[in-house]
């Protein structure tokens, strides 16, 4: 067997740095969804609601999530809501959904969603909506109602996708 050169023996098991930067964007996503389950935890514990009925768990993965109380004021948006708007959550709190809104949002989709609203019943849409920026994203929604241990509406959820990963 012929003796390696030292230079050529740690240029084959080098690590090109784009490998880490891969990593480190992974650990954070997974550190902002950690985050996210323990503030939607505390929230959840608060009103008594019932966590694996509303499987945040399993859909936080791959959805971003939106609560709003039943004013619809935005009380909470997962760390994802950044990639799908280009806003972060600080930005959205307070307001309503309906800051995403804008004229290629079908009037008759709205229509419905306020409807199911106000009947406190779930819905499932796909609506135009828009980024921070101003370009208009395909938006998939679906929403329900959020009962406390009373049996009461407290919340609404909603998850959240790009339509074309959907």
């Amino acid at each position: 067997m012929k003796n390696a050169n030292p230079e050529e023996a740690s240029y084959r098991y080098s690590v090109p740095i784009l490998a880490w930067d891969f990593h480190y964007e992974y650990i954070n996503e997974l550190k902002a969804m950690t985050a996210d389950l323990k503030r939607l935890h505390t929230i959840s514990s608060q009103y008594a609601w019932n966590e694996r009925e509303l499987k945040i768990e399993e859909r936080i993965k791959n959805e971003v999530i939106v609560i709003t109380d039943l004013n619809l004021k935005i009380v909470f948006a997962s760390s994802k809501i950044k990639r799908m708007t280009g806003y972060t959550e600080a930005e959205i709190l307070g307001n309503t959904p309906k800051m995403f809104q804008g004229p290629d949002t079908c009037p008759h989709a709205l229509q419905e969603i306020r409807e199911a609203i106000q009947l406190k019943t779930s819905f499932e849409k796909t609506i135009e909506n828009y980024k921070k920026n101003g370009k208009v994203y395909s938006c998939h929604i679906n929403g329900f109602p959020v009962y406390n241990s009373k049996g009461e509406v407290s919340h609404f959820i909603a998850f959240e996708k790009n339509a074309f990963s959907a």
